[in-house]
């Protein structure tokens, strides 16, 4: 068992707390990723900006690496800023599931539902849901676990989620499930890439043969993007894979390449012109998006209500 010491006779190495960034520095991270500013990610989480950029000077020098290049237009993620919020995203994902779960231990609670999400459902839609289901059940204790869609579909077969939401195209052996949305998936650029000049689009042969800013193996986006350009050859090798979607439209931002994300995921960008949408021809990036449960046991008490809302609001 490890006392902290090095082997060897070394001084023993610092504290995990001294070298990873407070959970506040990177929940401002992630804002400025999201948000495209310093300005805009510090009015959102209530400090002024001079303390915001502190924070980030600070972040940079404790982890040895520029994060964010500020200019007159924004403030943007450099590549290693990407890989960092990448793995701030699990980080912060994993202190909600902490902060949830402590919530259900204190006091006494009507009611318990345990939810698994994959990532876009998680951020984009599921909020919503649960206010409404609070406002129907104010007792129940809600915990959410955000993954892909195969990591959410293997908690649900665990029995370690109640009711899982998920984006693939297959729904795994031992899973009921029903559609309660639908979704379209875009090809999206930083207004300076080739593509973004390209008014009739881009061909789908073209996208299948372009390495792309993509999530990782076993999300329900990638799996769909795949399938759909299967008869044009397939995915090309990614450009960089991401776990996280705000890591994937930081980097697309950054001019890095191009990626594929739900259209729920980029509104904020469009909408802002950080990111802009190249139409694909020759293929549909539809997709349903799913609640499953385990097989043969229909979804009871808050699960059941939840899945009701689902379908209600869709």
């Amino acid at each position: 068992m490890s006392d902290g010491t090095s082997r060897g006779g070394g001084a023993p190495a610092a504290p995990l707390s001294h070298r990873v960034p407070d959970l506040g520095s990177l929940e401002l991270l992630l804002a400025v990723a999201r948000l495209g500013s310093l300005g805009a990610a510090a009015r959102e989480l209530g400090i002024t900006q001079p303390a915001a950029s502190s924070r980030i000077r600070a972040m940079e020098t404790r982890l040895g690496v520029s994060l964010v290049e500020r200019s007159p237009r924004g403030s943007r993620l450099t590549e290693q800023g990407a890989l960092v919020t990448d793995w701030a995203q699990r980080i912060m994902e994993a202190a909600a599931a902490f902060d949830a779960g402590a919530q259900a231990l204190r006091g006494r609670r009507d009611s318990r539902l345990r939810v698994a999400a994959s990532l876009t459902i998680a951020e984009y839609l599921l909020p919503g849901w649960l206010i409404a289901l609070r406002a129907e059940r104010p007792g129940t204790a809600v915990s959410l676990q955000a993954g892909n869609s195969a990591a959410v579909a293997e908690r649900v077969l665990a029995r370690e989620a109640d009711l899982g939401f998920v984006e693939g195209r297959t729904v795994p052996d031992g899973l009921d499930s029903a559609v309660i949305a639908h979704d379209r998936l875009v090809v999206a650029v930083a207004p300076g890439h080739p593509w973004a000049r390209r008014a009739a689009g881009v061909p789908a042969h073209e996208v299948a043969a372009t390495p792309l800013i993509l999530r990782e193996r076993g999300s329900g986006t990638r799996e769909v993007l795949g399938a759909a350009l299967a008869a044009y050859g397939g995915l090309a090798d990614p450009l960089l894979e991401l776990a996280s979607t705000t890591a994937v439209k930081a980097a697309a931002e950054s001019g890095a390449g191009a990626c594929v994300l739900s259209e729920l995921a980029v509104r904020e960008e469009l909408t802002a012109r950080r990111l802009v949408v190249v139409p694909v021809a020759d293929t549909l990036l539809e997709r349903s998006l799913r609640a499953v449960w385990p097989g043969g046991a229909r979804p009871a008490g808050p699960a059941r209500d939840l899945l009701s809302l689902t379908r209600r609001r869709g």
